[in-house]
């Protein structure tokens, strides 16, 4: 189906598109309990754990066996190419760590909110991720004068919008050619975990997950831009059910913070802190450029301090920053916002649209503070 034709927005069981109110639906929590969040805790660790980094699956998960998968690179190139995982692991390879954010990550806090995969805060993390560059493999193919896009296949299959698909993503030439785009089978120093897209995935740092194809199966060269649902339908900044929406690409910046104190069991993010000097740390980070500032309120946004700011582990990993807060008892609002080098700033309130995506408004804690005495 070509991108120019009409197609519908996604509905979920009766047809609905959105909550009515704050409840959350069967289908959310279905899709809450196939998927997980970063526990807002480990942001106080530099590289996320496997098992604490988000997941977000759309279907499911495939389980190739690793000695008979292949990679096939075809399409626009010279020389088509069937590689085995011990092929790629005889190129050259390349390391670095780098944050996935969901594109939906937010999401839960947009009013009304879209019926889909319910993020507070957690569809986020940053790991180590090792492989070969995929510069060096389609290299290696020999892409054609003339291929605009290349296109990536992964090996999970599922119906999404009316449309049986398997997962497929595309990115510029220019991009895929880039220095820092990866085929990873590595995570943490330990084999790609099924979760996270064994035996081979796709790093593209600064960009939103879903550019980050799981379970690869194939990569092509093509000869015009790529209009599959994944690329116009799912991940578009839509204003109305009925416009073209903007295919969301790179991060925009946010800061977030380990909530303080001790969690209040059952409660939406509820903190209880002792009064005194309060360490308040978390992690900061943008696909456009270098995070240069990140603030904190105590009070409900009224007034902002500027936090210490710590060096990214790589160019494609979050900052660390901390602050000290002086807390005297009652109820406070902590909140924090980045700034990167664009000069652009979170935002206090989400910016809407249909799919509920690219929601960096700022992360709001709330903390009653009892009196140490």
């Amino acid at each position: 189906m070509s991108g120019r034709e009409k197609r519908s927005l996604p509905t979920v069981g009766d047809g609905r598109l959105h909550a009515e109110d704050d409840r959350f639906y069967r289908e959310e929590v279905f899709s809450a309990s196939r998927n997980s969040a970063l526990p807002l805790e480990a942001l106080e660790k530099p590289i996320t754990p496997a098992g604490m980094h988000y997941v977000l699956h759309h279907y499911d998960v495939p389980q190739p066996d690793p000695a008979a998968w292949r990679l096939e690179v075809g399409g626009l190139v010279e020389k088509p190419l069937s590689l085995s995982l011990d092929a790629l692991r005889g190129m050259p390879a390349a390391a670095y760590a780098a944050v996935f954010e969901c594109a939906g990550n937010g999401r839960a806090h947009m009013a009304p909110r879209r019926l889909s995969q319910p993020w507070f805060h957690g569809g986020v993390g940053c790991a180590e991720w090792r492989g070969v560059r995929l510069r060096a493999v389609l290299e290696a193919a020999g892409v054609k004068a003339g291929a605009p896009e290349i296109l990536f296949t992964g090996l999970d299959e599922g119906v999404q919008g009316g449309e049986r698909q398997f997962y497929q993503r595309s990115l510029p030439v220019k991009e895929a050619m880039g220095e820092a785009s990866l085929l990873a089978w590595e995570m943490n120093g330990q084999p790609l975990p099924a979760a996270h897209g064994a035996p081979l995935r796709l790093v593209v740092p600064g960009w939103y997950g879903m550019a980050n194809v799981k379970w690869l199966g194939r990569i092509e060269a093509i000869g015009e831009p790529f209009h599959g649902y994944q690329m116009d339908v799912a991940y578009v900044a839509s204003k109305s059910a009925d416009a073209p929406g903007a295919r969301i690409t790179l991060m925009k910046p946010r800061a977030l913070m380990a909530p303080p104190g001790i969690p209040v069991y059952m409660s939406a993010g509820g903190r209880i802190c002792d009064a005194g000097e309060v360490h308040i740390e978390g992690k900061a980070w943008s696909g456009r450029a270098r995070i240069i500032r990140v603030e904190v309120s105590t009070d409900g946004g009224a007034s902002w301090q500027a936090a210490g700011l710590g060096a990214a582990r790589s160019p494609h990993a979050w900052a660390p920053w901390f602050f000290k807060w002086n807390a005297a008892p009652g109820r406070h609002t902590l909140i924090c916002r980045a700034t990167d080098e664009t000069g652009e700033m979170q935002p206090l309130d989400p910016e809407w649209n249909v799919e509920g995506m690219i929601n960096n408004a700022v992360q709001r804690v709330e903390v009653e503070v009892k009196s140490s005495k």
